[in-house]
């Protein structure tokens, strides 16, 4: 007996010493298998990942390389290798990785009913309804027919399942639909906002619970020995529904609105009490013969969704479960399958029956259904085969199956080899069959904009004279319908931006009380309570607010949530409330859409609110979507965020209207400053000041700004001038507008030295670049022929033929007298037109540190005639300033050379970058195109000839 003790004792020790006494890991030890489940769970998940990657380039879910991982992993493939299932997968080992997965399959349907919204339904519960039932009733009927060859062909089940019983669960296999996995396909082809992705996800909802309470039937069927004890269970798990909707539920919405949690977000005890609640009711339907899942589906659905509570609590279970539980769930459903069954002709027929009946009874049903209900065939087909995708649910349930005994392994097989192609097919199916092109071409025609053959239904105008007369008032001479993306960072200065916009106000007449009015009617002293009058036009501002979808649970489940996720979203509620103080016509929306995303749907709600100006706010630290801790962000990212910079390429790409760009230095608020954190001492310790009390804003007691515009030439100039003119409508603006020429040999008399780099202060621009963003120097002959075609006519008489010139002169001529004390205009010939502009704003703007901030505003100009110089003279400015990168190749090649070296110089005032577009675009190219009545150049194009003008 002594001996055995010593025995073990020294095993024991040996053990504790591990690897260094000779141990191997992958041994499986009944005592520690935590060691090798690290193995088993490194393994699937590596190669889950890794299968993923190429599979995402297809647009595929990630279920997709989950049970492809585990059909490598299993016999099919890796299981073939001698040793190889022994050593990793041994058979001992399996009941702990399979309680593992079975637990987070519990936590996974929990997030299931989480996501089923079931006011989703009720909002579209017609087109719903029929989509879903019709996407049932036909594949449950094929799917019976098919079962009777499947239940005698592979009989191995045959001795302890009834037909009836093989019959209803083949029916509910093939009509089932997996609405998350549905979910995260629309969210990936961008469909979730249409009108497809609605029918879809509200029929989604109708299947995935019906098939739930399907399955459950069927299961409990198996479980129970007699017809009686079936019935018994089937009223028992009525009544535990009713219980929790009658009285759980009642009773945890008392306590979540005790402890706030629907309002500010379920708190760390409301997220153990609701994980309890799911273990509690699992282990309720899983004792009386339902399986577990359905006590966890059941909690998710009496969850409440007011107030984020459902999207909140998804967030903080939802990581761990879809990285950790789910992969070891599905490689375990593909270890289960071995594709080597499917070995003879029978087999295979069997395989392309199961598919097409998939695939025609889905696609099929829901198609008819949905044309029934008014949409046209690709949309109705489209739907048909979104209803058609099996993905994750149909795994679950042939899990269930094969452990209750209803399926072999053989018509296992069957049917995952059938969930993977219905699965896979759906993303490729749906591209081609609803594309981009199509649904705005579809989205046109219900406007009733084009006919079926894309033909414009606009009518034309009237006679030449009217038509040419309201051309003449389409120009845009003010943006009087805005669109701004809102960011909570940068919410001060917008506002501050649009407070400029609205132009000049009347000031309100005095107020008096009612009880006093009477009286002074009769006095005739009615002038004094005549309202006062406003703005006939009044400014249209349309806010829009973006939220990144990601392929989280959370972020999809925001969709349907997104009318009640705007009414909450306070910068959409600030930037309303002072919108309307500002005598603005103001509008806001929230749009959730994933990042790569974000510059189509900000211009595409630009041009459905019909803008002629679109604003977008530089982010403070590079960041595309708003930074959850702006502790945890820095100003060094501003400029050389690649996101943030593509994001801004494509909108200025995009946009059908004039786009300004803004970069904030304080206009309106201070822009996000790193400050070092303050050190606490003893004698700060016993002060009774508090260390982290933030100090007191200082009010503006000059609400002024002042505006310096260089001008150019181009149509984003023209455009820009106008733009500077409508903001100095207002009476606290005052501008100067500068009108810079190249001349190569002017003489020019001011000090155009710019300052040193140690003079600067820069602290948001990158550091650290490389060499590859230094500007590149244009070809020499670029730079002769445009040098030359600038200054061909400089000592002719026809320079006042410069369209840019006479432009110019047109807006000095025509400066209404009431902007005359406000704005000066002045014209400057150079030959370094960089460096002029650099020194002149550094004396015009960042002179009053107690106004409410200056602007510096620019025309974007890439691609218009003289750039070649200012390129050259840039990359001379920018190693005279210490930063040879500048801000970096990306940002200069989103806002222009000249913004740059504003941006690159310190100069103390934010800059404002316009690009033409739209209306604007087009009235100023024929504004600048026509030539002057009279002038030569207008009797050269009469004549027939050419001629050079400046």
């Amino acid at each position: 007996m002594s001996s055995v003790v010593t025995s073990a004792a020294a095993a024991g020790a040996a053990n504790q010493a591990g690897v260094l006494e000779g141990m191997n890991p992958s041994n499986y030890n009944a005592n520690n298998p935590l060691t090798l489940f690290i193995i088993q769970a490194a393994l699937i998940i590596v190669t889950c990942r890794l299968l993923h990657y190429p599979l995402s380039r297809m647009k595929q879910p990630r279920v997709i390389a989950e049970v492809v991982g585990g059909i490598i992993l299993g016999p099919t493939v890796m299981g073939r290798i001698p040793g190889f299932k022994h050593a990793i997968f041994p058979d001992a080992s399996m009941p702990l990785l399979s309680l593992v997965a079975n637990l987070g399959l519990v936590i996974f349907l929990f997030l299931v009913g989480l996501e089923v919204d079931i006011r989703m339904l009720l909002r579209n519960w017609r087109v719903a309804a029929s989509v879903s039932a019709a996407g049932m009733i036909l594949p449950f009927g094929l799917g019976a027919a098919i079962a009777y060859g499947l239940y005698h062909q592979f009989p191995e089940g045959e001795d302890t399942v009834s037909f009836g019983v093989y019959m209803l669960f083949i029916g509910v296999a093939m009509a089932i639909t997996a609405f998350p996995v549905l979910a995260r396909i629309l969210t990936e082809l961008k469909l979730l906002q249409t009108n497809v992705g609605t029918i879809v996800l509200s029929a989604g909802v109708g299947n995935d619970v019906v098939g739930w309470i399907l399955l459950a039937l069927t299961v409990a069927l198996v479980n129970a020995g007699t017809g009686l004890t079936a019935l018994y269970v089937l009223l028992i798990s009525v009544a535990w529904v009713l219980f929790l909707v009658y009285a759980v539920r009642p009773a945890f919405l008392w306590v979540l609105r005790r402890d706030g949690s629907i309002e500010n977000g379920p708190s760390q005890s409301m997220v153990a009490l609701t994980l309890l609640m799911v273990l509690a009711s699992a282990f309720f339907t899983d004792i009386i013969g339902v399986h577990a899942i359905f006590g966890g589906f059941l909690i998710g659905l009496i969850c409440p969704h007011e107030g984020g509570f459902a999207v909140r609590l998804t967030e903080k279970v939802e990581d761990l479960v879809s990285v950790l539980f789910l992969p070891l769930y599905f490689t375990l459903s593909g270890l289960k399958t071995n594709i080597g069954l499917l070995n003879d002709g029978i087999v295979w027929g069997y395989v392309v029956g199961v598919v097409v009946i998939a695939f025609f009874g889905k696609i099929f049903g829901g198609t008819m259904a949905a044309r029934v209900n008014g949409l046209v065939w690709r949309e109705s087909l489209t739907i048909g085969v979104l209803m058609s995708c099996k993905g994750l649910v149909e795994l679950i349930v042939l899990n269930i199956g094969l452990q209750a005994g209803i399926l072999s392994t053989k018509v296992f097989t069957i049917f995952v080899v059938m969930a993977l192609i219905t699965t896979f097919a759906t993303t490729p199916f749906v591209m081609w069959l609803y594309p981009p092109w199509y649904q705005k071409k579809l989205e046109a025609w219900k406007r009733g904009e084009i006919d079926w053959e894309g033909n414009l239904l606009t009518p034309e105008s009237g006679d030449g004279s009217n038509s040419a007369l309201m051309r003449q008032k389409e120009i845009t001479t003010k943006f009087s319908r805005v669109t701004v993306l809102l960011r909570l960072e940068s919410l001060p200065s917008v506002l501050n931006f649009i407070n400029l916009l609205t132009g000049e106000r009347p000031e309100p007449a005095a107020k008096i009380h009612k009880s006093k009015i009477n009286a002074i009617q009769e006095e005739g002293e009615t002038a004094e309570i005549r309202p006062p009058i406003l703005n006939k036009r009044l400014l249209s501002v349309h806010g829009v607010r973006l939220v990144e979808l990601t392929q989280r649970t959370s972020t999809v489940m925001q969709v349907s949530e997104v009318d009640e996720l705007q009414e909450r979203d306070p910068v959409v509620n600030v930037f309303r409330s002072f919108a309307r103080f500002l005598n603005v016509s103001v509008s806001a929306g929230l749009s959730v859409a994933p990042d790569s995303s974000f510059a189509e749907v900000l211009t595409t709600s630009a041009s459905e609110q019909s803008s002629d100006l679109l604003i977008v706010p530089w982010s403070e630290t590079g960041a595309i979507s708003d930074s959850p801790d702006t502790q945890n962000t820095t100003q060094e990212n501003r400029f050389t965020s690649h996101q943030h910079n593509l994001f801004i390429s494509r909108a200025l790409d995009e946009a059908n209207c004039t786009t300004a760009i803004m970069i904030n230095r304080g206009f309106g608020g201070a822009g996000l400053e790193r400050t070092l954190s303050r050190a606490v001492s003893h004698s700060s310790m016993r002060s009774r000041r508090t260390t982290d009390a933030m100090a007191p804003v200082v009010p503006v007691s000059d609400p002024s700004h002042h505006i310096f515009f260089p001008f150019f030439g181009g149509i984003d100039d023209h455009i820009a001038l106008r733009f500077v003119l409508q903001l100095a409508s207002n009476k606290n603006v005052t501008a100067t507008i500068v009108r810079i020429a190249y001349k190569s040999d002017a003489d020019t008399q001011l000090n155009l030295e710019l300052p040193s780099p140690a003079q600067i202060h820069r602290r948001d621009l990158p550091r650290g670049l490389s060499s590859s963003n230094i500007p590149t120097r244009l070809s020499r002959d670029a730079i002769s022929s445009s040098s030359h075609s600038q200054s061909a006519g400089s000592s002719t008489t026809v320079e006042i033929q410069d369209p840019d010139a006479n432009f110019f002169q047109v807006m000095v001529d025509s400066l209404p007298e009431n902007l005359s004390q406000r704005v000066v205009f002045e014209t400057f010939r150079t030959s370094q037109p960089l460096h002029y502009a650099i020194v002149k704003a550094r004396e015009e703007v960042g002179q009053s540190s107690r106004n409410a901030g200056d602007l510096i505003i620019v025309g974007r100009s890439q691609h218009e005639p003289g750039t070649s110089q200012i390129r050259e003279e840039l990359v001379t400015v920018l190693d005279t300033l210490g930063v040879p990168s500048g801000a970096g190749a990306e940002t200069r090649k989103c806002l222009g050379d000249v913004a740059e070296a504003f941006i690159v110089s310190g100069i103390k005032a934010s800059v404002v970058v316009l690009k033409a577009g739209g209306r604007a675009l087009e009235s100023a190219a024929e504004t600048t195109s026509a030539p002057v009545k009279g002038s030569p150049t207008a009797k050269a194009v009469e004549m027939g000839t050419n001629t050079t003008t400046t």
